[in-house]
């Protein structure tokens, strides 16, 4: 009787642990979220304030962007080889959390220096914070889903008060609340066990990397990813500035952030369903067309209260092309190069498109307005639609 009690006891103690730090990640995802909806859709309006232009702004995130990603195996190398997950996930939260006040000082080379030192932190946040977000999904018996959705909830919050904060105190003010959701964030993190699996694999990571690249259908599918996923910078990095451009202000600025944010929570749900009743390649084109449709009528149609109301897309284009792409990556390279996969895969979305569209739409933004910009990501987009239609033809015929 003692040892029955004694292992139930254990048990709750067990689960009580579990639903512990559960609730620690849904915090840590809501208050990176509200962090970063509050700062990085406004950090290019701050930096036009500080003197510079569009097209150096494009330039200098694209240049932040390429150093993160040639960083990314030095943080694999200490993630990996010396365990320091919880160290290297603290330092994405103090160091970006405390350069941010830098962006103050009207000097080109210290905004440059501070924003490639604060990319370099912050990119390696997402995949660790993931991989404690998995491992706890499955040590409390649910999905990665219910974590990841706190941060798009936060993102949303964060861009809507965000956009009132600013036309309360000012943009030279907007260092603020990152810094304090960021330390909120990590007295979460010093608390969450450093305990995370990881599988090793035969294949090495330059291995995979040719193994896939060999594959017609999967650099088709890569490259249909680049033409749609480039176009998004126009959100992410431009849509204040071009949004004021036209004619909006700092509070429906964040409005139209937070419908955006909000769309991505029913489309996560949603995207298992969709996937299973249609397939990756058909969600696939029809978060491409969303994505179209988004820029063509901000293009068509540049003006505040249609460029508000474009962002119910947001969930339907986005939300939907993420989850599908992911999912997607995982089905066609199977678990001894899913890793690999997924790396190659975030390379061309997150970084090689993230490079090549802050360039190519600062530039734009700057010498053709909105509208121009606008078209751009429309004729990309389609293109990428085209891209991945090809593959929907080529699986099919392989199959």
């Amino acid at each position: 009787m003692k040892w029955e009690m004694g292992t139930i006891r254990g048990i709750l103690s067990t689960r009580d642990r579990e639903s512990e730090v559960l609730l620690k990640m849904r915090g840590l995802y809501l208050f990176t979220g509200l962090a970063g909806g509050i700062f990085n859709p406004y950090v290019t309006s701050l930096l036009v304030h500080q003197g510079l232009t569009s097209q150096v702004i494009g330039v200098m995130m694209a240049f932040g962007t390429l150093l993160a990603i040639l960083v990314q195996p030095l943080w694999g190398i200490m993630v990996d080889r010396y365990q320091r997950t919880r160290l290297v996930l603290i330092l994405t939260l103090i160091v970006p959390g405390t350069l941010v006040y830098f962006y103050n000082v009207k000097w080109l080379a210290v905004i440059i220096l501070v924003y490639s030192l604060y990319t370099i932190f912050q990119s390696t946040q997402t995949p660790i914070a993931d991989s404690y977000a998995v491992e706890a999904a499955r040590a409390a018996g649910t999905s990665y889903g219910t974590i990841r959705l706190f941060g798009s909830i936060g993102t949303a919050l964060g861009g809507y008060f965000g956009g009132l904060y600013l036309n309360w105190l000012g943009i030279t003010e907007l260092w603020i609340p990152f810094l304090v959701f960021n330390l909120l964030a990590l007295t979460l993190v010093i608390t969450i066990p450093t305990n995370v699996d990881r599988k090793s694999t035969t294949v090495s990571f330059s291995q995979g990397i040719r193994q896939l690249l060999s594959n017609r259908v999967f650099l088709l599918f890569l490259a249909g990813c680049f033409l749609v996923n480039q176009t998004l910078t126009a959100f992410n990095s431009f849509f204040v500035l071009s949004f004021q451009m036209s004619g909006g202000s700092f509070a429906w600025s964040g409005i139209a952030l937070l419908i955006a944010s909000i769309t991505n929570v029913p489309a996560m749900l949603a995207a298992s369903k969709v996937l299973r009743k249609y397939g990756y390649e058909k969600t696939l084109m029809f978060a491409s067309t969303a994505y179209m449709l988004r820029w063509a009528l901000q293009w068509l149609i540049p003006v505040p209260g249609v460029m508000i109301g474009v962002q119910v897309l947001h969930g339907l284009s986005f939300g939907f092309f993420y989850i599908a792409a992911v999912e997607y990556v995982a089905s066609v390279t199977g678990k001894e190069l899913q890793a690999t996969g997924q790396s190659l895969f975030n390379m061309v979305f997150v970084g090689l498109g993230g490079i090549i569209g802050n360039l190519l739409n600062g530039y734009l933004l700057e010498a053709g307005g909105p509208g121009l910009m606008y078209f751009s990501c429309t004729v990309s987009a389609a293109l990428g639609t085209l891209m991945l239609y090809r593959v929907k033809v080529v699986s099919h015929r392989n199959q």
